[in-house]
C-alpha cells in the first residue's frame, strides 16, 4: 500500500511540475513561427505546381529578407519541403510547420 501511495505522489508531483514549468510562446517566437510557416507553405505551393527545386530556390533568393539570417533559413525550409514525400496542401503545410515550431520554442526554454 506504501509503494502504491508513493508510485501516485510521484504521479502528481510529475504532472505538477510539468504544468508549471509550461509557458506560452513570446510574440517574438509566434512571429518567427509564423514567418517559417509561411515560408513552408510557399515551398510546398512551388513544389505541387512542379517548380523545380532549383527554380524554387532561385524564387526564394530573389525576394526581399529583412533580417541576413532569414534568407539561409528560407533556403533551408524550402530544401527540407522538397526532400519531403508530402503532398499536403500548402495549408496544411503552414499549419504543421507552426504548430511544431511552437512546441519546438516553448520546450526549448
Amino acid at each position: 500500500m506504501s509503494f502504491l501511495r508513493t508510485v501516485l505522489t510521484f504521479c502528481l508531483l510529475a504532472v505538477v511540475t510539468s504544468q508549471a514549468f509550461a509557458r506560452s510562446p513570446s510574440k517574438s517566437e509566434r512571429d518567427l513561427c509564423t514567418w517559417g510557416a509561411g515560408m513552408a507553405g510557399t515551398a510546398q505551393q512551388y513544389k505541387l505546381s512542379g517548380l523545380t527545386l532549383y527554380g524554387a530556390r532561385k524564387k526564394m533568393q530573389a525576394q526581399h529578407f529583412a533580417q541576413q539570417w532569414m534568407r539561409m533559413r528560407a533556403l533551408g525550409i524550402t530544401e527540407q519541403t522538397y526532400d519531403s514525400p508530402s503532398r499536403l496542401r500548402p495549408e496544411s503545410v503552414k499549419q504543421v510547420y507552426y504548430e511544431g515550431c511552437i512546441k519546438h520554442e516553448v520546450a526549448r526554454r
